[in-house]
């Protein structure tokens, strides 16, 4: 009888305790919902919080995870985003093209066994992914710019062929053209639905993966499009120059920026083992494994889930892949101290950019070509963007990553015109050097679009140091 009682009271007791810390969290005397480290949820800062934590140290692994870009849930995005009296006015879209078969093998190896061929049901998966062959199919009497005209518009060799894009590949950009496709189309009406062919700015280097990455793209950003309406324009260098590619100062540069990276290589003892350790499972001589560039297909088997290849003399495996990867990750951080890189991305990226700005400026005047832009193209073209532009934190391009600037007219104010740029969704606008203080003097959400202006026609020359004021003097300045 007693335990009964004292069990009543411990009963009673637990219910009031209850009732006064649900009072208590009713008129807000004792927070509701903490976050890790303290902040409220309703004013945490971060919009965007990594879908997986980041490993507090760098970890070589997760970095190529990340990079592979495996498609899985629908990404959150900050594209498109102002207040409601801003007018979109135009789209840049610059992309790296999507998951690619490597480009060199480990000699003396099993190539890995990838299916180039696109399947409906197979993963990963994309719900238009059997539209999109239907309608590639459909466009072999498009009219491309030559000698585009002569590739395949889709993936489709049973075994893929070197540097091919994969069926990842392909839904990566479906899934980047749907994301589009809501933000610019859906919401903002960037388009009218009977667009024209002078409203569409396509261009694409001369390789497979970029033409049918961009065509992969444009099919998510415009389902079912009238084949007679595109057109894509042919670019011969990667880094998107046009007639404006002799820079002989920016051959020293990337000269000296290449001495860098063979200097820092030869400090690194352990990678050196690496390559002997590799090069004896396969037979050949570590110079020529070193020149096979081994994490290229080394990738490919982490991105697809393939084990990594083996010789009678043993297995290439995981610890391999860490080391290289690893110095990876230190060139790229040595890369970003020394600034020698950061020469030749300011005159690689100019003339890009330079177009850019030139086609928004057309656009804050009124006409109505070029609204949306796309340039399909390669790490090496977006590399060097993202460093001219100072983001220097930024990783190295995924598969299918996404640059895109954003050109934005203010209702209120229709003479005033602001840039968004964003990467892989990420809004950096304030990241970047020319814009990185103007948060600080002003509450937009956006950069002004004459400071751009203003770092292409002349910070970016500024910024080499010298007395050069335009692209071909910086290009041809003596002394160097």
């Amino acid at each position: 009888m007693l335990f009964r009682n004292r069990f009543l009271l411990l009963l009673a007791l637990a219910a009031l305790l209850a009732f006064v810390s649900l009072s208590l969290q009713f008129f807000h005397l004792i927070p509701v919902s903490t976050a890790k480290n303290g902040v409220s949820s309703k004013s945490r800062k971060r919009i965007m919080p990594d879908p997986v934590t980041e490993p507090p140290v760098t970890d070589p692994v997760y970095e190529a995870l990340l990079y592979c870009n495996i498609p899985s849930v629908a990404e959150r995005s900050m594209e498109g985003h102002a207040p409601h009296h801003f007018k979109l006015v135009s789209v840049h879209v610059f992309i790296r093209h999507g998951d690619r078969y490597p480009l060199y093998v480990i000699p003396k190896t099993k190539r890995p066994e990838i299916d180039c061929t696109l399947v409906a049901n197979r993963k990963p998966y994309h719900p238009k992914l059997e539209a999109f062959v239907s309608h590639m199919s459909k466009g072999s009497g498009a009219s491309f710019e030559s000698p585009l005209n002569s590739l395949p518009l889709y993936p489709n060799h049973p075994l893929c062929e070197m540097g091919e894009l994969t069926q990842t590949g392909v839904v990566q950009h479906l899934q980047n053209g749907q994301l589009l496709r809501d933000i610019y189309l859906k919401k903002h009406k960037l388009l009218p639905n009977d667009w024209s062919a002078d409203q569409l700015y396509l261009e694409t280097t001369g390789k497979s993966r970029t033409l049918q990455s961009g065509l992969a793209l444009l099919y998510g950003f415009l389902p079912d499009f009238d084949w007679k309406k595109i057109y894509f324009r042919h670019q011969p260098s990667a880094l998107f120059c046009s007639g404006s590619c002799y820079c002989p100062v920016r051959n020293q540069y990337l000269e000296k920026e290449q001495r860098r990276q063979y200097l820092l290589r030869l400090k690194n003892s352990q990678l050196e083992k690496t390559y002997g350790e590799m090069a004896k499972i396969v037979d050949v001589p570590t110079k020529q494994l070193r020149a096979a560039n081994p994490i290229d297909s080394m990738l490919c088997h982490l991105c697809h889930n393939v084990s990594f290849p083996c010789t009678r003399n043993g297995c290439v495996n995981m610890e391999h892949f860490k080391v290289i990867k690893t110095h990876q990750i230190e060139d790229e951080r040595e890369r970003r101290e020394k600034k020698l890189y950061l020469g030749y991305s300011l005159l690689g990226a100019h003339p890009i950019l330079n177009q850019t700005i030139g086609r928004m400026q057309r656009a804050t005047e009124g006409r109505r070509e070029e609204l949306f832009a796309l340039y399909s193209a390669h790490d090496v073209t977006l590399s060097p963007v993202l460093s001219a532009l100072g983001l220097s934190e930024a990783r190295f391009p995924r598969f299918a990553a996404r640059l895109i600037f954003e050109l934005w007219q203010d209702r209120e104010k229709p003479n005033e015109h602001s840039v968004r740029i964003l990467y892989n969704g990420v809004d950096v606008t304030f990241h970047t050097s020319f814009c990185q203080d103007h948060h600080k003097r002003s509450p937009k959400p956006m950069c002004p679009f004459e400071n751009l202006v203003r770092f292409v026609k002349r910070d970016m020359f500024v910024a080499l140091g010298g007395s050069s004021t335009n692209y071909y003097d910086a290009c041809h300045r003596e002394g160097f």
